[in-house]
């Protein structure tokens, strides 16, 4: 992929930005139309005032297929520096020797072929046109899939070979699965479960409603080897499973919600999961170039410690183009994706652990790897308590980010040279904080759109609405709190 020049990308980052944040409905009067503007100049004169230094390319174009002399190096580095080794492991292992991780969903053991076929045979039941108010209709909506489900599962699939086979992967016998394919088993399990959970889409209250979901033997016997492997405990999935391990070799995702739906349902689902797998494409010379920013910063080299910091700039300016060209009404309908595409990604449910109730969540944006590894190098503190961080991120994930947050030098910078330093550390900041701005005023909208079939939930969050709440839009407070927060935070 050719990088733009300087000049062009300055333009449209800034076009691109302010369109991102004057959106409807979230400007509703001349004021607060004039306020947006003013925090957009000021914005804009603080990015100018970083920008002293003419913004360098890095040494290469932007280019996924270049990574292949990366991983070397890091393989190399690994033995040098704490976070190479960490980054190199998450390469080798999670991502089956890339980065987002490679997976194979087609050589399958024959044990675990059948899951993709049922996956792929029941869909068609779980999304709904027109979607029903009524709970009587939608509860028979519901146990027709999962009666479906569960019969394919109990006739096609061997539960003793499937967990043969899971407990070779954890005594170290990746023979009899090789990771690629382990990652790939691990989406296809972990869709099957978001979609027995829901059991139609869009979700509906009779859902929300539920506290535990019992599900097939098939389902349950895999899942905690699966999750193990990764280090995660939820009974549910998460953004590595359910959206990174779901493009197959070729970058086609394999398995699709709403199949059978209009195109505007279909395109709008196809674009949001790319905008996430595509980040990470352009997330991993980012992290490589972290990881090299701290060896040279340690050495004292800091003019190539520069350099890296400068790459990272550019290539964080390129990254963050994938929302504001794809999170728009165009490519993302706003009428679609509360109903169509995050409900699925929901959870809500839980179990009892030692008697006592647990309840999981489904997935989020803070989950993705790129921001939580960005706020670590730059020294923020991370969002995700402890729990959730166990619960949801993958272990060789949360490595890397406790250990660019524990090598971060933003506090040890003196000297001419760390002037410099700190300014381009100041220009990754502010494209973040520009970006968490901007992304409050485009998120919300999509939030607040009517969906008289379901309570208010996010898919992180679960459900936000109680029997008191009085007006929906009440119960997206606690969001719009968070990223509030979290804007004050990035600093």
């Amino acid at each position: 992929m050719k990088s733009m020049t300087t000049a062009p990308l300055d333009l449209y980052f800034h076009l691109s930005i302010l369109d991102f944040a004057l959106v409807e409905p979230r400007i509703r009067s001349p004021y607060a139309a004039f306020c947006v503007l003013a925090v957009f100049v000021t914005l804009l004169f603080l990015s100018g005032a970083l920008s002293r230094r003419k913004l360098s390319k890095p040494n290469e174009e932007i280019d996924e297929t270049g990574n292949l002399g990366k991983y070397r190096n890091l393989r190399v580095l690994k033995n040098q520096h704490e976070t190479a080794a960490i980054l190199s492991n998450l390469v080798d292992k999670d991502g089956a020797g890339a980065w987002p991780p490679k997976a194979n969903h087609d050589s399958w053991p024959a044990a675990l072929k059948p899951y993709k076929d049922i996956y792929l045979q029941c869909v068609p039941l779980l999304p709904a046109a027109d979607p029903s108010t009524d709970d009587d209709v939608n509860q028979q909506r519901r146990g027709k899939y999962r009666s479906l489900m569960r019969k394919l599962l109990h006739e096609r699939i061997n539960v003793a070979e499937v967990e043969k086979i899971m407990k070779a992967v954890e005594a170290g016998n990746w023979n009899s699965c090789p990771r690629d394919v382990y990652n790939a088993v691990y989406c296809c399990i972990a869709v099957c479960r978001h979609a027995y959970r829901w059991g139609t889409i869009p979700v509906v209250k009779v859902a929300q409603l539920e506290k535990i979901v019992e599900f097939p033997h098939a389902l349950n016997v895999p899942w905690p080897y699966l999750q193990r492997s990764f280090g995660v405990e939820a009974d549910s999935g998460n953004n590595t499973a359910n959206v990174l391990h779901n493009f197959d070799e070729k970058g086609d995702r394999v398995y699709k919600i709403n199949v059978g739906m209009s195109d505007v349902i279909t395109s709008s689902e196809d674009t949001f999961f790319r905008m996430f797998y595509d980040l990470e494409v352009l997330a991993f010379p980012i992290y490589y170039d972290m990881v090299q920013a701290n060896i040279c910063f340690e050495k004292g080299d800091k003019e190539m410690c520069l350099r890296y910091l400068e790459s990272i700039t550019f290539r964080v300016r390129h990254l963050l183009m994938i929302f504001y060209q794809n999170l728009t009404e165009s490519r993302v309908s706003h009428s679609i994706w509360l109903s169509y595409i995050q409900g699925f990604q929901g959870w809500g449910v839980g179990r009892f652990i030692d008697g006592e109730y647990v309840k999981y969540d489904g997935l989020s944006g803070n989950h993705v790897l790129f921001f939580q590894a960005l706020d670590a190098f730059l020294g923020m503190d991370r969002y995700l308590s402890d729990q959730n961080m166990d619960r949801y991120i993958p272990i060789n994930q949360r490595e890397l980010c406790i250990s660019l947050k524990k090598n971060c030098f933003r506090n040890k910078l003196d000297g001419n040279q760390s002037v410099a330093i700190g300014e381009e550390i100041g220009k990754i900041v502010n494209h973040l904080k520009i970006f968490r701005a901007a992304h409050r005023a485009r998120v919300m909208p999509y939030l607040e759109q009517p969906a008289p079939e379901r309570l208010t939930m996010t898919a992180g969050k679960s459900v936000l609405e109680t029997p008191d709440t009085k007006d929906p839009r009440a119960a997206l407070k606690v969001l719009d709190d968070m990223l509030i927060v979290r804007l004050q935070q990035t600093i």
